[in-house]
Parts: C-alpha cells; sequence; structure tokens
C-alpha cells in the first residue's frame, strides 16, 4: 500500500508531540515535515524527550504544502483559520484541525467523531476533530440519543489530567498547584458544550422524526445511521432545540493524562437493555467498547480506546467513559481520521499500549 506523506503545523505542544510518535510508528505513512516558528532548527527529540532514538528530524521554519498528501493543524484555537489566510491551500491536500476552529463544521468541514460520522469523514478533504472533553462525554451519550432515549436532563462531572490545559504553563498548570490538588472550572459553561450539544440535537431530532439517510449517500447497515445532514450540512434544519438541559462540571486532576467522565441521565430501559443498546451501536467501532464492569483511566492511558461502564441505579443510568485525552481525545482521533479518509485500515498505527503501572 502506498505510503500517505504527512505534515505537522504547530509541533510543539503536547499533542503534536503524541502525533509525531504515532506517525513514525505508523504502517502507511511518511513525516514529510513538522513545523515550529518557536523551535525550528531543533531536533524533534529536544522538546519531544521520548523521540530520542527515534528519530533525527528536525523541526522546519519553512514548508512546502504541495509535497503532502495530508495536513494536521496542531495550533493553538484560533490559528487554523489565521494560517489558511496567510498560506494557498493545494486543491489535493487533506486536512485534519485539532484546534476548534471548524469543530461547527464552517467552510466544509467534517466534524470528525469516527462513531458518528465515519462515512462522512471518509469523504471528506477536511476534518475538524472533536474536544477531548467532548469526545467522551459525546460517547456516553450517543447511544441514547440515536434511539430516542435522551429526553431528560444529563448531568455530567468529569476530570481531566493536566495535559488537558496545554504545554504552555500556567497558573492551574504549575506541578506546587495541581499535584495533590482538584478544582472545578467554567461549570455549565466549558466550549466543548457546543459542539456536544450541535451533535446530540441532530442524532436525537434524526431519531424522533425517523428520518432515512440521503439516498444520494445512504449509511451502510452495519452502521450506526446518522441524519442526512451530517452528510449534507446544507439539510440541517433551523426548528427549535429539543435537546434536554445538559449541566456540565469539568475538574482539573491531580494526574498527568486522561479523562474520566461520569454521565447520569433518567432513562426507562433496564440494565440489560441498555448495555445491549450499547453494544450494538458500538459493534462496528474498532475503539470504543462497552466494559463488563468498572472502567479505571489506568485501562485507556496510552490508548486510542474509549471504555465505557454501565450501570442503572433506580431510574437513572449512570455511564461512565474514559478515554486518553492526548489520543482518543486528539492525536491517536485525528490519525483514526486520516486513516478513513486516506482509505487505509480504520485502526492502522493505533494498537497502542495501555499503561497499567
Amino acid at each position: 500500500m502506498k505510503s500517505v506523506k504527512v505534515g505537522i503545523i504547530g509541533g510543539a505542544g503536547y499533542t503534536a508531540g503524541e502525533l509525531i510518535r504515532i506517525l513514525l510508528n505508523h504502517p502507511f505513512a511518511e513525516l514529510a515535515f513538522v513545523q515550529s516558528e518557536s523551535s525550528a532548527g531543533k531536533a524533534l527529540w529536544e522538546l519531544h524527550e521520548g523521540l530520542f532514538g527515534e528519530t533525527d528530524m528536525c523541526f522546519c521554519g519553512e514548508f512546502d504544502l504541495n509535497a503532502v498528501d495530508v495536513l494536521f493543524l496542531c495550533g493553538a484555537h484560533g490559528a487554523s483559520r489565521s494560517f489558511w489566510e496567510a498560506n494557498p491551500r493545494p486543491a489535493a491536500l487533506k486536512v485534519i484541525d485539532l484546534a476548534q476552529d471548524y469543530r461547527d463544521e464552517s467552510d466544509g468541514y467534517v466534524y470528525g467523531l469516527p462513531e458518528l460520522k465515519r462515512e462522512a469523514v471518509r469523504a471528506a478533504s477536511s476534518v475538524a476533530n472533536p474536544g477531548c472533553f467532548a469526545t467522551a462525554i459525546q460517547l456516553a451519550l450517543l447511544p441514547l440519543a440515536a434511539a430516542g432515549l435522551l429526553l431528560d436532563e444529563v448531568s455530567i462531572t468529569a476530570i481531566t489530567g493536566s495535559t488537558g490545559a496545554g504545554a504552555k504553563p500556567g497558573a492551574s498548570t504549575h506541578f506546587s498547584w495541581r499535584n495533590d490538588n482538584v478544582s472545578a472550572y467554567k461549570i455549565f459553561e466549558h466550549q466543548h458544550l457546543a459542539e456536544i450539544r450541535r451533535n446530540l440535537e441532530e442524532v436525537l431530532r434524526f431519531a424522533q422524526n425517523d428520518s432515512a439517510c440521503s439516498p444520494a449517500s445512504p449509511c451502510p447497515p452495519a452502521s450506526p445511521c446518522p441524519p442526512a445532514s451530517f452528510c449534507h450540512p446544507e439539510e440541517r434544519s433551523d426548528e427549535g432545540s429539543i435537546l434536554p438541559q445538559i449541566d456540565f462540571v469539568p475538574l482539573r486532576g491531580s494526574f498527568a493524562r486522561g479523562i474520566f467522565a461520569a454521565v447520569h441521565t433518567p432513562c426507562t430501559l433496564d440494565e440489560a437493555a441498555t448495555r445491549r443498546l450499547y453494544e450494538d451501536f458500538y459493534a462496528d467501532a474498532p475503539f470504543t467498547f462497552v466494559a463488563p464492569g468498572a472502567v479505571d483511566l489506568k485501562q485507556v492511558t496510552g490508548t486510542n480506546k474509549c471504555l465505557l461502564q454501565i450501570e442503572k441505579h433506580g431510574g437513572r443510568l449512570v455511564v461512565c467513559s474514559v478515554i486518553d485525552n492526548l489520543l482518543k481525545g486528539a492525536s491517536g482521533q485525528a490519525v483514526q481520521n486520516m486513516n478513513l479518509m486516506c482509505g487505509l485500515p480504520e485502526d492502522a498505527g493505533l494498537h497502542l499500549k495501555a499503561i497499567a503501572f
């Protein structure tokens, strides 16, 4: 199989470091350049020290977009739009943006959550990678929404590691403050709520309308069937919201990486029926699994997996969702999207080792 030539813009951060690591070991990818204005000329391992002995490649300041098939944008939020204002885009270039600039699917971007939009991602030339909290929370709720069962208020408490705040040091990431400490922030106002609400709204509306996929772009029988508007954004409705209230309390954790989200909402199904619903929905998802019992972060740290814990307590369903925020919540999912866009096996390069101890 022909190699896919790949470039990275903004290579200095945590997500870029993980992306480089995956791509260097990807069986069908060839890393052509990693750009960083602040680190141009330095070896990649000088910044991402775990790469010592893996590569002698250096960060570049200048780059040629015509030399690559796929471009990953790993800059700060807002930097992607500025990048395209300054750089002409080759017509054949596929782009995966890890910032939040295009998660509203503006400018032709497809929202890159494969468990929801696999076929749309396959056909896309531009993909907006989801946020990390948004990935964990949506995977916990999508089966309910798709079944038309997300009808009452949703309460979410989720904790993230310090790498979720990025590599640039700040008051809430400094070791002496973060260690042995937990704090809440952006209560009910986290920026990932917009993409969570937007996608769940469309899935729920589709379920309640009992619609079908567009005949021009039918979903394969083996895949969960999203609304036609997921493949055709121009078909979206402007009807009033039918999504129930979602209350989200994000927490900063005293650990480096991972997200643990605890989601609960009223549900009429019993536990066995709910488990079947989730297992059927994710039957063809190579990285999302319904666990047989309790889940914890060490099961997914260092992997592209999401594990879901399902329990019923009285009339409420509790779903615990765990991911690695830098992998399934960022770079691993970005490579998963690249694989789909380039016709590669969806799991290529992503069978990564969990770090249990």
